[in-house]
């Protein structure tokens, strides 16, 4: 959804409007209650609640190093590892080094991304889940996706794919267009859909969650893998 979207996918597109009616769909099935550890019900789910000023300073704060380490230092490891020798026939990992620490950075910003916004919280997930009962739903996730979508969506329209990046000799984008869409495809669109609405749990905060609990991980994740295994 993140990615796709911002670069206007169309096989992103019918997956999100797939998953997302049928994760809401399945929440409310199996928690018709709607009541969750984030949102137990003695306010509204709605509510409010804003950071202290030392709060709002540190994630400031965590935010503008984690963007000037992301796009400082990758630059930096390519000048400190580009070969000092003129003969073209050593191998130039120069670039490979800066991509795996601009990698590196990149899954660094999503993993704060995802534990400072909740999105590795279940309940917190599964209390956006209970729309359309607005005394129950958490609308704070779709700034997440609002504000995830938006600035992609505005550099990608603004550059486009057509000059290589930084680190690597072209963009590796999917080749599949609408037109590749099959039952297979949506089937598991819907059968993540009900795996959300189950857990409150998707693939990437999966993997943040399982550093904190290794044995959880290990079932979620050997599942997860276990079940792509048998289906394709």
């Amino acid at each position: 959804m993140l990615c796709g979207l911002a670069r206007k996918s169309g096989r992103s597109t019918v997956a999100v409007a797939t998953f997302f009616p049928i994760a809401i769909l399945t929440h409310h099935l199996v928690h018709p209650t709607l009541y969750t550890e984030a949102c137990p019900g003695n306010v509204p789910c709605y509510t409010p609640v804003y950071p202290s000023a030392t709060t709002t300073a540190s994630l400031v704060l965590l935010a503008a190093l984690s963007i000037a380490a992301a796009r400082t230092i990758p630059k930096l490891v390519e000048e400190a590892t580009s070969p000092k020798s003129t003969n073209n026939k050593e191998p130039d990992n120069s670039r490979a080094y800066a991509r795996q620490t601009s990698q590196f950075f990149s899954g660094l910003l999503f993993a704060l991304g995802l534990h400072i916004s909740q999105m590795a919280h279940p309940a917190k997930v599964a209390s956006f889940l209970s729309f359309p009962n607005m005394q129950q739903w958490d609308p704070s996730l779709a700034l997440v996706m609002i504000f995830g979508v938006l600035p992609n969506l505005i550099e990608i329209q603004r550059k486009g794919f057509g000059s290589s990046p930084s680190f690597a000799p072209k963009f590796s984008l999917p080749t599949k267009t609408i037109k590749d869409i099959d039952a297979k495809f949506v089937a598991g669109a819907a059968a993540f859909g009900v795996g959300w609405g189950l857990t409150g749990t998707c693939p990437g905060p999966a993997v943040l969650r399982a550093l904190a609990q290794p044995v959880w991980g290990a079932l979620w994740i050997g599942g997860f893998w276990l079940g792509g295994k048998m289906v394709f």
